[in-house]
């Protein structure tokens, strides 16, 4: 169903002819409501995020006490003999909290788009606006709980005395197209995830296996098998050539890093697409 504007800015047109027949002006429309989803994006940015911590004890710590309670854990078990990893250039302290900071931006981006259509299911279906709102605004709150973490791995950072290297400056990019890797896949989760609750339900127990095969609590393998998880997994190259910017700044994959970001940003317009094609099917059969 293709939906047409109007001579009245207030009318909606819906045609059953398809919105990819004429695909210049779908992607005009899907970066024109983009910036017209702003102020709205805004207000729900503001109001999920005082809604998350409103009635918590601890409010905005909950940011940062999963990376930390993990990088304790691990610290912890590495001191007392029970696993083993090789020696990393810097304490292994930094090295696992820097890796699940940013391995938390992954996978909060990856649920967000889930996440932000599953609250929003009642405005979903009674109120006519640009859907992207919800995407910006769940970019809003993954953004904003990286900066929380950011500035306590900041801390822990100078409490360890690591010099920081010139690359450091090169970590907002590696942090976006994290972000952006993360928006991509969920996006394109969304609408299965709205039709089956299997989806929500089993990707917490899917990212964890995610994080386990991803080089955050451990230095990328550099022999078989275990190099495999620098090859077939997407996340691994990015996060470590980030986190190498901001501790040693000497990455290793970083031709990796810079094919998976390419790749992301076709994979994050063609989910985009997705997201808007399905999302007006979706709400019908949520408000049947």
């Amino acid at each position: 169903m293709q939906q047409q504007g109007s001579p009245d800015a207030s009318t909606v047109v819906y045609t059953p002819a398809s919105q990819l027949r004429e695909p210049g002006r779908f992607f005009r429309e899907m970066f024109r409501d983009v910036a017209a989803s702003r102020e709205l994006a805004w207000r729900l940015l503001v109001r999920n995020i005082s809604a998350r911590y409103r009635q918590t004890m601890l409010g905005y710590a909950w940011a940062v006490l999963p990376p930390v309670l993990t990088t304790a854990v691990f610290v912890f078990l590495r001191s007392t003999g029970f696993f083993t990893v090789r020696e990393t250039q810097v304490p292994y302290a930094v090295f696992v909290l820097a890796g699940m900071v940013l391995w938390q931006a992954f996978s909060d981006a990856l649920g967000s788009p889930i996440r932000m259509v599953a609250q929003s299911t009642a405005m979903l279906t009674r109120v006519n606006f640009p859907r992207e709102a919800l995407v910006l605004a769940g970019i809003g709150e993954v953004l904003f709980s990286l900066s929380i973490r950011l500035v306590l791995l900041g801390a822990v950072i100078l409490w360890f005395g690591v010099h920081l290297p010139w690359t450091a400056f090169l970590v907002p990019c590696g942090a976006l197209a994290l972000i952006g890797l993360g928006m991509a896949a969920g996006m394109l989760f969304t609408p299965v995830a709205v039709l089956y609750q299997d989806v929500g339900q089993g990707l917490p127990f899917v990212l964890s296996l995610w994080m386990f095969l991803t080089p955050v609590l451990y230095p990328p393998p550099g022999s078989w098998p275990g190099s495999l998880t620098m090859t077939l997994n997407p996340v691994s190259p990015v996060l470590d050539t980030t986190r190498a910017w901001l501790l040693t700044g000497s990455p290793e994959h970083l031709m990796g890093f810079l094919g998976v970001s390419l790749v992301t940003g076709a994979v994050l317009l063609c989910g985009w697409g997705i997201y808007r094609l399905a999302l007006p099917i979706l709400i019908e059969r949520m408000s049947a």
